[in-house]
This record gives structure tokens, C-alpha cells and sequence, in this order.
């Protein structure tokens, strides 16, 4: 039997990327419907777009699967730069659509590291925080650009 703990990180993960949850619009639901256009759209430039957003949704969910595997933090992330990456050269809806591919293995991924957690590794540290903090950390993370999503849309909408 899983640890209640794993079980609990695995209910927010989930929660916080694509379970349906009090709280609103988790992370996959408040990029359902996002066109390469809007994907695109800034409000301002220098500020990220829903785009930017997903890839470095992504791009954390592969670093904290790496970091609860135990694996050498040096990155590997197919695009970049790594942590908000460069969106394509030619930002078709066929590039979009594989950029949210990216994201959604990057969740298994994450979902699998958590999985894979025994009670004795939660307290372990991996830098500054504990594996079961980097879990959290994750949900939080999805929770927090969710909301940005949501707002870039309303935003874009209203232009």
C-alpha cells in the first residue's frame, strides 16, 4: 500500500494540472481551447504569453521528476533556453499542439517520480527543499501560471 503522503502529493499533482477541483481552472483546463494565436498574444512586449508559459510549465515538471528520481540536475530539456524557452521560429498550430505534448509527458513524468516515492525518500533532501516539497511545489506551480493563463486569455479577449 502507497503512503498516505505519496497519495496526498499525487491528489494535488493531479488537482493542480487536470482533475476537476473546487478552486477553478486547474493547469490543462485553463489551456483548453488555446489557439497558436492566442498562445502568442502579449499584452505587453517583454511579458510572456500563454505560450512561454506552458514551455516552462513543462520545463519544471521535468526538472522536479528529475530531482525526485535522484537524477543529475543538469538539464537535458529539449528546448531552450530551458527555463522560459524560445517559442518556435515557425509557430504553426501543429507547433503549438506538440508543445502541449511536451507539457502533458512532462506531467507523466512528474506523476511517475511522485508514484515512485517511498515514505523514507519524502524527507530527503534535493538542494534546498525535500523531495516532498518539491512535489508540492509543483502543484503550486501549475496552480499559480494557471491563473496567469486564465488572465492572459480574459485579457486578449478584451482587446
Amino acid at each position: 500500500m502507497a503512503d498516505s503522503r505519496v497519495e496526498l502529493l499525487l491528489t494535488l499533482i493531479d488537482q493542480a494540472y487536470d482533475v476537476r477541483t473546487w478552486h477553478g481552472s486547474n493547469l490543462r483546463n485553463a489551456l483548453r481551447g488555446v489557439d497558436a494565436e492566442t498562445a502568442l498574444w502579449r499584452p505587453q512586449p517583454e511579458r510572456h504569453n500563454i505560450w512561454e508559459l506552458a514551455l516552462h510549465c513543462a520545463y519544471w515538471k521535468y526538472i522536479i521528476s528529475k530531482a525526485l528520481r535522484g537524477e543529475e540536475s543538469k538539464s537535458n530539456f529539449p528546448r531552450k533556453p530551458a527555463n522560459f524557452a524560445a517559442i518556435p521560429e515557425k509557430p504553426t498550430p501543429k507547433a503549438w499542439k506538440e508543445d502541449l505534448g511536451l507539457l502533458e509527458q512532462y506531467h507523466l513524468e512528474l506523476r511517475q517520480a511522485v508514484a515512485a516515492l517511498k515514505a523514507k525518500d519524502l524527507e530527503q533532501k534535493s538542494g534546498r527543499w525535500t523531495l516532498a516539497e518539491h512535489a508540492f511545489g509543483a502543484a503550486n506551480h501549475d496552480i499559480y501560471h494557471a491563473g496567469q493563463i486564465r488572465l492572459l486569455r480574459r485579457m486578449k479577449e478584451g482587446v
